[in-house]
């Protein structure tokens, strides 16, 4: 039955190509890679081990990991105009863990999001904030505007004088009123970390904000949400101590990581290129995009978060569902029409298994050269399933038929000729 079960495995795994080859993709946290960052993860470097630092490993056949490894710092350097990177965390949760690691001990205060606020989970009880055993206090939240209560966070970080002020969310709407907290930030005299995840790509495009140049120390992401790469993550940092520089690192390795996936940094290296030269372009046309996607769901009687302030400044949109029975259900009708999206909780809600809320993201969309004008288009779908209540199955007929048309990633290098490519466009 061995060569059965592959034959069952790789069936499946092609059924999922097909399926998502006809599908409108909306996961916020989600992306598509360039075919050239895709070729690194089937290379050789996928069989390969490094430990440690470029020219300091611990294994010997690292030559050529070293200098891809070199470059992608550089470049990451580079993107984000940063003092510090370190490109060898294999996920965000995992670059959050090394933080932890190296500034928090356990029963050490952090301040942070909610996760009813849209955080994420590593910064809960049950997740790596849990498992460090710090202690964990949350920001009071502005409900109507999606983001920090300014006064109340100023009020709070005076109060219990965090030694880590930690910021990020996954429903992340706004830019954290991070120059209003500057002053605080130096009065008590705390680290400040931003887990950037969902926004990395806005900005290394200038959009959304910059963390570096607003009083943050260290940002802490994975590399495939906006930022189309792979499944892999990476730490920046600004104003860092040497010591402090060490410390991360130590935490990486061996704190929380031994060999940090090859393949993927190569492929985050590829990425990094490729956002140097589009990702100005496709960071914009994203947050346009989401802009465009909230204004028509909302003349669509679809209500959503924050019309008052434009619905959103980054690729995602909140969406209140609960007249049209939650978020779980609206989930599954809309997956039944190829529209793939997620369940998300919002301010008011107490149970992440049924909130009231769906996560919309326009950044897949955006890489398959998708713009405003189709934005409508994915409104009137999506409008069809969870207000009209449209069979889904007629709906999915009709979405098929739409993203024939997308088929192409956009913003990034010809795979056959990346070296020419990068080397013209940078002159």
């Amino acid at each position: 039955m061995t060569v059965e079960d592959a034959k069952y495995i790789r069936e499946k795994v092609m059924a999922h190509n097909k399926w998502f080859e006809e599908c409108i993709p909306m996961i916020a946290s989600e992306n598509l890679m360039s075919p050239l960052a895709k070729e690194m993860l089937i290379s050789d470097f996928a069989d390969r081990y490094a430990e440690g630092l470029p020219g300091k490993r611990y294994y010997q056949g690292n030559i050529y990991v070293d200098q891809v490894e070199i470059k992608a710092l550089e470049l990451a350097k580079k993107v984000f105009n940063a003092d510090f990177a370190d490109v060898r965390p294999i996920s965000g949760t995992v670059a959050n863990m090394a933080v932890l690691f190296a500034f928090a001990n356990p029963g050490d205060t952090i301040t942070t999001c909610a996760l009813a606020q849209g955080a994420h989970i590593s910064t809960c009880e049950f997740g790596a904030f849990g498992q460090r055993s710090v202690n964990s206090v949350n920001y009071p939240f502005d409900e109507e505007n999606m983001n920090l209560d300014v006064d109340g966070t100023i009020k709070l970080l005076k109060q219990v004088k965090p030694k880590v002020a930690q910021f990020g969310l996954s429903v992340f709407l706004f830019p954290p009123p991070l120059k209003e907290l500057q002053d605080t930030f130096n009065e008590v005299g705390c680290l400040v970390w931003e887990d950037c995840a969902h926004v990395l790509g806005l900005i290394a495009g200038g959009q959304f904000h910059d963390p570096l140049r607003e009083g943050v120390n260290i940002v802490s992401s994975s590399t495939h949400k906006t930022f189309p790469g792979p499944n892999h993550g990476m730490l920046l940092g600004q104003n860092l101590t040497e010591e402090q520089e060490k410390k991360l690192q130590k935490a990486v390795f061996p704190g929380v990581t031994s060999s940090h996936h090859l393949h993927a940094m190569a492929a985050l290296a590829i990425t990094l290129a490729e956002m140097d030269v589009y990702g100005k372009e496709y960071a914009a046309q994203a947050c346009k995009n989401s802009r465009a996607l909230g204004q028509a769901l909302y003349e669509l009687g679809v209500p959503v978060l924050c019309e008052k302030q434009g619905f959103t400044r980054s690729h995602a949109i909140a969406v209140d569902v609960a007249q049209f029975g939650g978020g779980l259900e609206c989930a599954k009708l809309l997956e039944d029409a190829n529209i793939i999206c997620n369940k998300n909780m919002l301010p008011r809600d107490t149970s992440s298994v049924r909130p009231s809320g769906l996560r919309l993201g326009s950044q897949e969309m955006t890489r398959l050269g998708m713009k405003e004008t189709e934005m409508k288009q994915v409104a009137e779908f999506i409008a069809r399933v969870v207000v009209k209540k449209e069979d889904p199955a007629k709906v999915k007929e009709d979405v098929k038929d739409f993203k024939r048309q997308f088929s192409t990633i956009q913003y990034c290098f010809n795979a056959d000729e990346p070296a020419y490519a990068y080397h013209k466009l940078v002159q």
